[in-house]
């Protein structure tokens, strides 16, 4: 695979060569250059990419101990024995209980947490102040048997960052467009007499701070990315936006005629208003993290054909019937959120991987498991910025099962959500859609397409343990 890629890469930067030389040839050679692209992808024995897409943990959150019992596969260590504060504090890290505890990860909480690179700031967090330090802490592998088992086997990024110090709504964007579109990330708000909708989009009616740029002033937006082509007005959006129209990675997908579905949360009541726009007057619980919502061009002219609830990727997966793209974003107590079940949650990811695994499908699919942001509970890892200069958040838990996985192999190059982008781009031969997934690393090196094939493994699915208290009210936060 690695001489695919290279050589699809080859072919981009000779067309770049070639259009700098002889304008005259720009036409011509990107239309060679493309044919070239998708015919070195269609090599690739990968047909369906699959993002699980989870909500709130770090790295050393779930896989912190789990490195402690496979020091070879983690070569930053496992969960720290004792952590040191920026107060002068040494705390140790605690056993998370079932329902994750609710911390605080707004983009400031990130930055505060992080200290310039030092990792020293988590006190600093609501919820994680002392004496308790919440959010030092993590799970053990028996509390999430499935994520280790699959960690276990197959392969395991140990430096993969968020692509933005931002909680959910912004990781939601990040991971279909590459980029926050100027959003700054935190989650939309209500807008004074304004009545809101459910969920977070164009549809909800909700504003997000939004920039212009580097050092200009936050304004209160629509939390919509319009779409001016639409005949609706503001492209969308509940009032005028400065915000661009921003393609997404189901734009690619369409425009060659690549099959993507959003295993999501629905609006159930959506009441086309009199001025054309649309209003989300009901809806199940996980519609609040999904992401066609924001996008009005994929709220007004996708959604119907390709969304599903979030459960039927389950089916899908089993009788065959995946597309080559897909993101799942379970709602609820399967997230994984604080104030969720991580018993729920691991329950969930197994039924997905097994599926998957016993599918008709599986030797033509690999399946990244990673969660949105940082939640924001303690890890050790310095994150790096990002290509397009931003500060890249709090490293994540990235597994990639695959029967072309390396075998309990971890893979050590930095790499972002914009690396799942980049995968999908290279095995499609679809085109970047920014400078972040242009120059991510597109994890290539995690993958062998000439090794054996692994088989399946065994997943299990336990009873979310008597009396736990799941804290509802949280998956309408992202504080």
């Amino acid at each position: 695979m690695r001489s695919l890629i290279i050589s699809r890469r080859w072919v981009i930067a000779l067309l770049a060569a070639v259009v700098v030389a002889v304008p005259a040839m720009v036409v011509s050679s990107a239309r060679a250059a493309h044919v070239a692209v998708r015919a070195a992808a269609a090599a690739s024995p990968i047909k369906h990419v699959v993002v699980l897409y989870l909500e709130n943990q770090s790295f050393d959150s779930v896989l912190g101990f789990w490195c402690d019992h496979h020091p070879a596969r983690c070569p930053d260590g496992g969960m720290p024995h004792t952590v040191k504060l920026a107060n002068g504090a040494a705390v140790t890290p605690s056993d998370d209980p079932d329902v994750v505890p609710v911390v605080g990860h707004k983009v400031i909480d990130q930055k505060e947490a992080m200290d310039r690179g030092k990792m020293d700031g988590w006190y600093r967090i609501g919820g994680c102040k002392p004496p308790k330090y919440t959010c030092i802490s993590g799970y053990k592998p028996s509390q999430e048997p499935n994520a280790t088992a699959l960690a276990s086997r197959f392969t395991i990024s140990d430096k993969f960052f968020s692509l933005a110090d931002s909680p959910s709504f912004g990781g939601h964007l990040d991971i279909v467009t590459s980029s926050l579109d100027g959003f700054v990330g935190n989650l939309p708000r209500r807008v004074p007499g304004v009545k809101t909708g459910h969920g977070w989009g164009c549809d909800s009616d909700t504003a997000a701070p939004w920039s212009a740029g580097p050092g200009q002033p936050r304004k209160s937006v629509p939390a919509c990315i319009p779409d001016p082509s639409l005949k609706v007005p503001n492209g969308g959006a509940f009032r005028p936006t400065p915000v661009a129209f921003k393609p997404t990675i189901m734009d690619e997908l369409s425009k060659a005629h690549d099959s993507w579905k959003l295993y999501t949360g629905t609006c159930t009541d959506e009441l086309t208003q009199p001025n054309g726009l649309l209003f989300c007057r009901q809806s199940t619980g996980g519609y609040l993290w999904a992401m066609c919502p924001v996008i009005a061009q994929c709220l007004y002219t996708q959604s119907a054909t390709h969304t599903e609830p979030t459960p039927k990727v389950v089916s899908d997966a089993a009788n065959g019937n995946l597309p080559a793209f897909s993101i799942v974003t379970p709602g609820g107590p399967e997230s994984e959120h604080n104030g969720f079940s991580m018993t729920a949650g691991d329950d969930f990811v197994g039924k997905v991987a097994k599926a998957i695994m016993n599918g008709p499908q599986w030797h033509s699919t690999v399946l990244f498991i990673t969660w949105d942001d940082c939640g924001c509970f303690y890890d050790q890892v310095p994150p790096p910025s990002a290509p397009d200069g931003k500060q890249e958040g709090p490293r994540l838990p990235l597994v990639m099962v695959s029967p072309y996985a390396r075998p309990s192999h971890t893979d050590t190059t930095s790499s972002s959500l914009a690396s799942i982008l980049a995968f999908t781009e290279h095995n499609f031969g679809l085109p970047a859609l920014g400078v972040n997934d242009a120059q991510a690393n597109d994890l290539s090196g995690a993958f062998n397409y000439h090794q054996a094939p692994l088989k399946p493994i065994r997943m299990v699915n336990r009873p979310v343990p008597r009396g736990d208290h799941i804290i509802w009210s949280q998956g309408k936060q992202d504080t």
